[in-house]
């Protein structure tokens, strides 16, 4: 009995201190592909997008493929949002990639985030408890998670299919931009496991 109680007690403290939807974003500090710090406090004022990445997964090359994943970034850059992309790949794994390697892989995918994070050991990842790649959060500019979760309803979808899904983060990011609340403030993650 003890131990139950003990489990549960860490569980509880364990997810106190991850994202949930309609609470602060848990502040953060990771390096950019230059090895600069990039806090997300800095960008409290605007809309921020994090997104989870890896390379290797197929469900992220499927969105970065079909253009879906460039194209989010730089419509909503030009719209003023910071759109962080975060690899949470532990440098322990075989799927870790050097900041050199992310910054290739990025160019050849025409991708445009504000800045590529690499969280090598995985302290980000495990903060937000992202559980997939990608595993999508948006945060509005008074620092509060606003979406937590998949950034389309189509799991299993081929590259076509992609294009025809709804995509939840520009539903959320519409919405709350509009002055309205966000219809679909949460859904479970699709992808690989993150590579902690």
């Amino acid at each position: 009995m003890k131990r139950l109680a003990l489990a549960l007690a860490l569980a509880a403290a364990a997810t106190a201190h991850a994202a949930t939807v309609g609470t602060p974003a848990p502040e953060f500090t990771a390096a950019d592909l230059q090895g600069k710090p990039v806090k997300l406090s800095d960008h409290r004022g605007k809309y921020v997008v994090l997104e989870w990445t890896n390379p290797e997964c197929p469900y992220v090359r499927r969105h970065y493929n079909s253009g879906n994943m460039p194209s989010l970034q730089k419509e909503f850059g030009a719209k003023d949002v910071v759109w962080l992309t975060v690899n949470s790949t532990n440098q322990s794994s075989g799927e870790f990639k050097t900041p050199q390697e992310m910054a290739k892989w990025m160019a050849e995918k025409g991708a445009s985030p504000k800045a590529t994070l690499i969280d090598k050991d995985s302290k980000v990842g495990k903060l937000y408890d992202a559980r997939t790649t990608p595993h999508m959060y948006v945060i509005d500019p008074q620092g509060k998670l606003i979406y937590a979760g998949a950034i389309d309803d189509k799991r299993w979808a081929n590259t076509e299919d992609t294009k025809k899904a709804k995509n939840h983060v520009r539903s959320a990011l519409g919405e709350a931009m509009a002055g309205k609340p966000v219809s679909v403030a949460a859904t479970s993650p699709y992808g690989c496991t993150v590579k902690y």
